[in-house]
C-alpha cells in the first residue's frame, strides 16, 4: 500500500448536497477497493487562475489515502466519467511529503482547536 494524495475540483453550480454526495461516493470508493482515508479537506469555493468550461470558480477537496497502485487508476477514469468533476490531481507521497502531510494536518487540528475555544 502506498500513501497518495488527491485533489479534485468540482462544478460551481452543484448544490451542498451533491457536493456531499459526490465527496462520500468517492471516499466509499476508496475504502471499498481496500484503501483508508487518512485526511481529507474541503478547501470551498475557490477562484481558478483560468477558466474551465466556461467557469471562473469551484469546490475544492482533497483526500489523503493509502491504496494500491491499481486503485489510482480505477479511481482516475471514474473521475473522467463524472460531470461533476472539472479537473483532478492524484500524487503519490514519498517520506518528505508524506512528513510535510503530518505536519498540514497537525496545523489544521490547531487551527480548528483555537476557533472552537473562541
Amino acid at each position: 500500500m502506498n500513501n497518495y494524495e488527491t485533489v479534485f475540483i468540482l462544478n460551481p453550480v452543484l448544490s451542498e448536497n451533491q457536493i456531499e454526495e459526490a465527496v462520500q461516493k468517492y471516499e466509499k470508493f476508496l475504502t471499498s477497493k481496500g484503501g483508508s482515508i487518512i485526511n481529507k479537506e474541503n478547501w470551498g469555493l475557490k477562484k481558478l487562475a483560468y477558466p474551465i468550461q466556461n467557469k471562473k470558480s469551484a469546490f475544492y477537496h482533497l483526500f489523503q489515502y493509502t491504496a494500491l497502485g491499481e486503485t489510482i487508476n480505477e479511481l482516475e477514469i471514474s473521475f473522467l466519467r463524472d460531470e461533476r468533476v472539472m479537473r483532478y490531481l492524484t500524487v503519490k507521497l514519498d517520506k518528505h511529503s508524506l512528513a510535510w502531510a503530518e505536519k498540514r494536518v497537525k496545523k489544521n487540528e490547531l487551527k480548528k482547536a483555537s476557533n472552537v475555544k473562541n
